[in-house]
């Protein structure tokens, strides 16, 4: 670990932990190493979704029921 790593205690589920141990094992990397890189993926998803939210933000929006009526008007539904 370097040396600007933080320790924190995570109670995995029994499971989970189990899972995680076998693919520390099979991928050669320890139980920390697997969970900063999913930690590291679902930030980085979190960043995408966060843009893409920016990126419509001045899209115009359609009501549920406009929708619903929309997809009358054209028989959809």
């Amino acid at each position: 670990m370097s040396e600007l790593s933080k320790r924190s205690t995570i109670y995995f589920d029994s499971d989970i932990h189990r899972a995680l141990k076998v693919k520390a094992a099979n991928t050669h990397q320890s139980v920390s190493e697997v969970v900063n890189e999913a930690v590291r993926l679902a930030l980085r998803e979190d960043q995408e979704d966060l843009s893409a939210f920016e990126e419509r933000a001045n899209e115009p929006t359609l009501s549920y029921e406009a929708l619903l009526k929309d997809l009358k008007a054209h028989g959809k539904l």
